[in-house]
């Protein structure tokens, strides 16, 4: 399986004294690791799926002949990767067109794995999983990846929301989404993330019953927004951000 290729590549050099770290042109790290994964995943994707098309973090996009596209991310949270905290997971997803119908976050330092296949729910370490029941703001637990809203022109609106509800934590990266997913917190909120941050993640959250959109309660697209909820309490945290499209 791609993830246990991944789980075998990441926790061998986890915490390694002599990792090499480089840093791409948006200013963001990345390892011999990073790019180790996916070159593996993509390898045992030519060999078992050679006409399904790749996107990966680090090397772009592969066309293939198939109407079906695997996206990789080899580790999301390179940061804490890197600073030896466990929160870090390899995110992989199948998309038939434009509609996910499997996604994946194996994150073997946390001995967790969620998956969800499009109509059968979502699990956790073969367990199925379900969205909380919380019903009102300030009952929610407000997960998100930066305090600093004020990047992107919603400095005010995640003050004020983060006042209202019962707690808010800085969950980064995959972690605040599937933390929605099983139910632990009711919303997570990224302003920023690209095509392989979200797409195993909405398909998780929706099979669990929950909510994923962009902050204007569109789809999520590459370089966006991106709120998880467990649906409850979506139209009320897209109101409290002031249902900002993306651009």
């Amino acid at each position: 399986m791609l993830a246990d290729i991944a789980d075998e590549l990441t926790m061998e050099r986890f915490r390694g004294r002599d990792l090499r770290v480089e840093t791409k042109p948006d200013r963001t790290p990345v390892t011999e690791v990073d790019r180790g994964v996916e070159e593996a995943v993509r390898a045992r994707l030519a060999s078992d799926r050679p006409d399904d098309g790749i996107v990966g973090e680090e090397f772009g996009e592969q066309a293939g002949t198939s109407d079906r596209r695997w996206i990789v991310d080899p580790i999301d949270g390179t940061k804490s990767f890197l600073r030896g905290v466990p929160i870090w997971a390899t995110l992989l997803a199948l998309q038939d067109g434009d509609r996910g119908i499997v996604g994946v976050v194996s994150a073997p330092a946390l001995r967790r794995r969620w998956w969800a296949v499009r109509g059968e729910g979502a699990h956790v370490d073969g367990e199925l999983i379900h969205v909380s029941e919380v019903a009102t703001i300030g009952d929610a637990l407000v997960a998100f990846t930066t305090p600093s809203f004020e990047k992107y022109g919603l400095g005010d609106e995640f003050r004020a929301l983060a006042a209202d509800c019962w707690a808010a934590r800085g969950f980064s990266d995959f972690w605040g989404h599937v933390l929605v997913a099983e139910g632990s917190a009711d919303v997570m909120l990224e302003p920023a993330l690209n095509l392989w941050d979200y797409a195993p993640l909405e398909l998780i959250v929706e099979e669990a019953g929950g909510n994923f959109s962009d902050f204007g309660g569109a789809a999520p697209s590459h370089g966006g927004s991106g709120v998880s909820t467990n649906g409850l309490l979506h139209d009320a945290v897209l109101d409290a951000l002031g249902r900002r499209p993306d651009e």
